[in-house]
């Protein structure tokens, strides 16, 4: 059996789209890694439909790091597209640098509006804090204009949820 290094055993050199949830999370994403095309959300064979596109809404606690919140994204979404991040106005700069990794765009609403969105999973404590019943679920709502598919989830105190875009695949 020839080494692992001979050109008999390499595979062809993938190529990751830009969209892609795996080159979103790692911007220095090696482009001709077998492994990582494999996350490739947006490489659908021919014939099949495309990924969904979902916006994410995130709650989350001031000073939470980049690196928390993209973990965050991943647990929970996998390789699924993320086409942008929705949030509570205050935490908007915070979340630019996740947005920016991924490369998708940030809205934001405030208390009020958020307030006026029914959800699923409303939460008292959230809205004591803050004034409003939710910000991860009614963000999502609100950016994306399409139904909930992920209600809320919390992981490491980040909470997350996703809503399909109107020009989503399965909306």
């Amino acid at each position: 059996m020839p080494p692992a290094d001979t050109p008999e055993l390499r595979t062809a050199a993938p190529v990751i789209r830009p969209n892609s949830f795996a080159a979103q999370l790692d911007p220095a994403l090696d482009p001709h890694d077998p492994v990582a095309a494999l996350c490739d959300a947006t490489a659908a064979p021919a014939g099949y439909p495309r990924a969904p596109e979902l916006v994410v809404g995130l709650g989350f606690r001031s000073g939470t790091s980049t690196g928390r919140i993209l973990n965050a994204l991943r647990e929970v979404l996998g390789d699924k597209l993320i086409t942008c991040l929705a949030t509570i106005d205050r935490r908007a700069e915070e979340l630019r640098a996740a947005a920016d990794c991924l490369g998708v765009s940030v809205r934001t609403f405030t208390a009020a509006e958020l307030a006026q969105v029914d959800v699923p999973n409303p939460s008292a404590r959230t809205d004591d804090a803050l004034g409003t019943a939710s910000v991860a679920e009614a963000a999502a709502l609100l950016a994306a204009d399409g139904p909930l598919v992920i209600p809320k989830r919390t992981v490491d105190g980040i909470v997350i949820a996703a809503a399909l875009t109107p020009k989503s695949p399965l909306t």
